[in-house]
């Protein structure tokens, strides 16, 4: 029932704008990191040791701030597809259960997000490449640098997925989710409970702590959405 729900959802994307900021993410990223190497090439060669490292380190300074300004909008847009066509009841109406429709939402959010990650580790791949860096690139962190800051903000996708179908005006989990997205820009020295923190992967602890304990606390929020869905009238 899950996978016929989460097939329903996805062809509810079809001709909507949400792939295409699936795609628009990573590829800013990657654009504004050409212009930036563009400009000042030589500059940044002597800046790194490690040419590739360089680059890796520069395109993940963006990638928090995009990450989380993207869960804000998929969220909101995934669930503004039922809020738009009033069709929550309908939906509900339907013989399955409540839990398996907002966990289907969940997991439509998180491919459309590891779609992204993807386009970003394969993006800073080929940017690489023509910046003629050579093939001499870690795998490991480029795979760290792309998938781990989702890993890291599972927690504020929950919510954001919670703040958006329970609320139909979608000013409220939009504003939030922008707002929190700026906010983590300032977040490197605050301490490690923050939330907003974790998906800049900066700590004394070693960064696999933060995708560890993001997964965690994601799925543990992710539940307490989903039960609260399952007891709330939805119109």
């Amino acid at each position: 029932m899950m996978l016929r729900m989460f097939q329903a959802d996805m062809l509810k994307m079809k001709r909507k704008w949400i792939w295409f900021l699936i795609f628009l993410g990573p590829f800013g990223v990657i654009a504004l990191q050409g212009v930036n190497y563009g400009l000042r090439y030589d500059y940044l060669l002597n800046l790194y040791s490690n040419d590739w490292q360089g680059l890796i380190g520069n395109i993940q300074n963006l990638v928090p701030v995009t990450l989380l300004l993207g869960i804000a909008i998929v969220t909101s847009m995934i669930a503004n597809i039922e809020h738009h066509q009033n069709s929550w009841k309908q939906l509900l109406a339907l013989p399955v259960q409540r839990s398996v429709i907002y966990g289907a939402k969940f997991f439509v959010t998180v491919l459309m997000l590891l779609v992204s990650c993807l386009l970003l580790f394969l993006g800073s791949i080929i940017l690489g490449i023509i910046l003629d860096f050579g093939w001499t690139f870690s795998v490991i962190d480029l795979l760290k640098m792309s998938f781990m800051p989702l890993l890291a903000a599972l927690p504020l996708l929950a919510f954001q997925l919670w703040l958006a179908i329970t609320f139909k005006n979608q000013a409220l989990a939009l504003s939030i989710g922008i707002l929190g997205a700026i906010f983590s820009m300032y977040t490197a020295d605050m301490p490690d409970w923050v939330l907003w923190k974790w998906p800049l992967l900066q700590s004394e602890h070693a960064v696999a702590w933060y995708a560890i304990i993001g997964g965690m606390t994601g799925i543990i929020i992710f539940l307490i959405g989903m039960i609260d869905f399952t007891k709330r009238d939805v119109t």
